[in-house]
């Protein structure tokens, strides 16, 4: 796994060199919600993306990151690496609209990882940091891991 994580950086870093106006680093904090939250307390997330400008509004790309959910009462952590397309739509200068939609690739012992989708909003505070709030749900065997997430995005 760690050999698809660096692989994955050392891609999208090789992507900023090319255009580094879509390059965006973030981090967030979560609550899991649904069947996550009989086990997990919280969870913290790293994200990373590279995205385009289209015509008008829009921007495509690739998103991943790393995620960790926090056991409660002694179970395991749930660790994912989310590999996702990524899009957006500025909705005005100040607020956006966008999901991620891929594959979460369980870390963990016991975590085969499964469909990952990530609806969000955002509130561009400035030219280069943004605020958002949204819902990160990954589809395993049986049950949904789910949070609902405050993070903060800053373009490089």
């Amino acid at each position: 796994m760690k050999k698809i994580f660096l692989c994955i950086a050392l891609t999208i870093f090789g992507l900023t060199a090319v255009n580094a106006q879509g390059f965006k680093l973030g981090a967030n904090v979560g609550i899991p919600v649904g069947d996550a939250s009989d086990y997990y307390n919280f969870n913290i997330a790293l994200d990373v993306n590279f995205l385009w400008p289209t015509s008008g509004d829009f921007e495509f790309g690739l998103a991943t990151g790393f995620s960790n959910g926090f056991g409660k009462d002694g179970a395991d952590d749930a660790q994912f690496l989310p590999v996702a397309g990524a899009g957006r739509f500025n909705v005005s200068e100040d607020f956006l609209i966008g999901a991620d939609i891929g594959y979460g690739i369980g870390i963990n012992d016991g975590n085969d990882g499964g469909f990952y989708y990530r609806p969000m909003v955002g509130y561009n505070v400035s030219e280069r940091t943004q605020l958002n709030v949204s819902y990160t749900g990954v589809s395993l065997d049986g049950w949904t891991w789910s949070t609902v997430n405050l993070g903060v995005m800053f373009a490089l």
